[in-house]
């Protein structure tokens, strides 16, 4: 997460105070990934954690505005504007069929072989597999965000 630029920016909007400490902490669980040691993993592998946390911090903000209505739209589009939470990933939640979605790579075709989406936006009773394991989708390691 970009550091909040407060000497040359407007200060933060009233709320603040309110959602710093979360977006404190999944800052500092980003950095712990950004710094853990990738060694015995894939070269994917290694992001898998940074994209679960880009997904939470953009899903926190999401639920504060449009589920809990907890934060208000100044907050919202300063988060937004800061880059604290992803603007594209959140427009894709607010249609239908996407409202789980987990990154945008997942639904971009230029990504795949056969110009599909990711495995992970098949769902999960259509991908009956008779070893029984898992797939999980080789750009964020998700297992299905289909529904």
């Amino acid at each position: 997460m970009p550091k909040v630029r407060r000497a040359r920016s407007k200060p933060p909007p009233e709320g603040w105070e309110l959602i710093e400490p979360t977006l404190e902490e999944l800052e500092a669980k980003m950095r712990d990934a950004e710094t853990e040691t990738h060694e015995g993993k894939r070269k994917t592998e290694s992001l898998w954690p940074i994209f679960k946390i880009h997904h939470q911090r953009s899903r926190y903000i999401y639920d504060l505005f449009y589920k809990r209505k907890a934060i208000s739209r100044e907050l919202y589009d300063y988060c937004l504007k800061q880059r604290i939470a992803d603007q594209a990933l959140i427009a894709k939640w607010k249609k239908q069929g996407y409202e789980n979605l987990c990154c945008l790579r997942c639904i971009q075709v230029r990504d795949t072989n056969f110009g599909t989406n990711c495995i992970c936006r098949v769902p999960r009773e259509k991908l009956e597999d008779p070893n029984g394991t898992t797939r999980e989708c080789v750009h964020c390691g998700c297992r299905g965000c289909s529904g």
